[in-house]
């Protein structure tokens, strides 16, 4: 049995509008996990395009602890997924000892903003001597420059995530303090107005 017209548009509007709180709904879940999932990001994205920059060898433990024995600043990149994974074992750290005021104000923001500067200071620092030796032996490798570019547009979007959130907490905050306000206003003005209407009932 065949559907009539409108029964079909009823239930084609039906789906859309379960499609579009689907994806406003994944769409809050990820703004809220923002920060844990740029600190895994973060973690995992630096150390695949060292290990795809390593080829034919892949980065393992031999491999890490033999460019730990033979580190030169102006050469290695072993330096620039470790930073990664320190400044995101920090943040997250931080992120998860803190409540809502202090993710509103304080610690977290404070030092995740210190910790992704020093790192861009670091990284911006190493591009500049790296690629200074590379360009005069004549030979730079995408997969370096991607390096490079992805650990600071993560530092970067640490400071953005951190900040978001900050406003996220603060307004929350706001919101929390005028619902305790208003609870307030309204328990301390009843009997006020009950007052009130009692000597206008008894006039």
């Amino acid at each position: 049995m065949g559907f009539s017209k409108d029964e079909k548009s009823r239930r084609l509007l039906r789906a859309l509008k379960t499609l579009f709180f689907l994806i406003t709904m994944l769409i809050s879940l990820l703004l809220f996990s923002a920060p844990v999932l740029l600190v895994i990001a973060d973690t995992l994205l630096p150390s695949a395009l060292l290990s795809a920059s390593l080829s034919p060898s892949s980065l393992s433990l031999q491999t890490l602890s033999s460019h730990l024995q033979n580190y030169d600043f102006r050469y290695s990149l072993i330096d620039i997924p470790l930073i990664s994974i320190l400044r995101s074992a920090i943040i997250i750290c931080v992120y998860s000892l803190c409540d809502g005021p202090r993710l509103s104000r304080g610690p977290y923001l404070g030092i995740t903003t210190m910790c992704s500067l020093l790192s861009l200071m670091f990284v911006s620092l190493k591009a500049s001597v790296v690629f200074a030796g590379k360009v005069r032996g004549g030979y730079v490798r995408a997969t370096e420059i991607a390096l490079f570019i992805c650990s600071l547009a993560l530092a970067v979007g640490h400071i953005v995530v951190a900040y978001r959130t900050s406003c996220r907490e603060r307004r929350k905050l706001l919101v929390y303090k005028i619902d305790i306000e208003a609870v307030s206003a309204c328990k301390n003005g009843f009997p006020r107005y009950q007052k009130i209407l009692q000597e206008q009932y008894v006039q």
